[in-house]
């Protein structure tokens, strides 16, 4: 998931935040987990590991509380479903084959819908690491299929759940992922050949992409992103239908949105949630999940 970082979004969220940081009275000691409450593992853990590589699936697995996994996808030239932030490498944190590193005025040159998956193997997305994240362990590492992810995953823990987001946007359509039709059906399919399209949720900020998803396959759980300012109401009715969970940036949440998500069946799991106060904040407003990049953190949560 992401946050368009401009002035006017940020300064809007922050306005929005405030009963947030005016309501939140945050005991020191620890709080008392819900039953049933989903943790789930950011980009896998990318607080530790290079997000959205294998090694930071496998990584989040050594915590028992995480009981989801996040991921994004893209779709590479031969409509493979590839676990990727971004529909092509971010400079920040992948280099060329061979090492060389890609120029920022460059990065959007280099699709992943314009390149074989066997071919993104070349391409290393872990051993600079990530200035972001600091304590983020260092590795060689590729964007792996989301095939390739779900594989390895349930040879540890078969039980997991999957949140597996569609990156999509209109002006995209065409050039950096597939029609969003065709993008959703790709998802449906490989979901169903896996067998796990039981045990997974299929988010999205692009509400084409969710209805999409509604229409192609009406049993498939479906969460919706949210980074605007522009309310629960609006938003819903920009839907058009009920998603089963609401999942807007935490700092927009407040006890106000919590009630209303309940009383109409849908649950609320805020994105990302990566210090412990804010985790404890979220547990006590009545959320019913929480994304973090630090699963390593959630001890700290419920003393456990």
């Amino acid at each position: 998931m992401f946050y368009r970082n401009t002035f006017s979004a940020f300064f809007g969220l922050m306005i929005a935040a405030l009963p947030y940081f005016a309501c939140k009275s945050v005991p020191k000691g620890p709080v008392e987990i819900p039953a049933g409450f989903d943790w789930q593992g950011h980009r896998g853990c990318r607080g530790l590991m290079p997000e959205n590589s294998l090694p930071a699936f496998l990584k989040a697995l050594e915590y028992p509380q995480v009981t989801t996994l996040e991921l994004d996808l893209a779709v590479s030239s031969d409509r493979q479903l590839i676990v990727s932030h971004e529909p092509w490498f971010n400079p920040a944190i992948c280099r060329l084959p061979g090492g060389d590193s890609i120029p920022r005025r460059d990065a959007e040159k280099y699709l992943i819908y314009q390149m074989k998956a066997a071919d993104l193997r070349a391409y290393d997305c872990g051993s600079w690491g990530n200035a972001r994240f600091p304590g983020q362990q260092k590795q060689a590492t590729y964007k792996p299929t989301l095939r390739e992810v779900v594989e390895a995953v349930r040879k540890q823990r078969p039980d997991i759940r999957w949140n597996i987001e569609i990156k999509s946007e209109a002006a995209w359509d065409g050039l950096r992922h597939p029609p969003v039709e065709e993008f959703a059906a790709l998802v449906i399919a490989e979901l169903r050949a896996l067998g796990i399209d039981r045990y997974a949720t299929v988010q999205s900020f692009d509400v084409r992409a969710l209805q999409a998803m509604h229409k192609q396959a009406p049993d498939i759980t479906l969460a919706y992103l949210i980074e605007n300012i522009k309310g629960f109401d609006t938003n819903l009715d920009r839907l058009g239908f009920t998603p089963a969970i609401y999942s807007p940036y935490y700092l927009l949440v407040s006890k106000k949105l919590v009630r209303k998500c309940h009383a109409k069946g849908i649950k609320l799991i805020p994105w990302t949630v990566n210090e412990v106060k804010d985790m404890k904040g979220m547990i006590r407003l009545g959320v019913d999940g929480i994304i973090t990049d630090y699963p390593d953190r959630i001890g700290g949560v419920g003393g456990k």
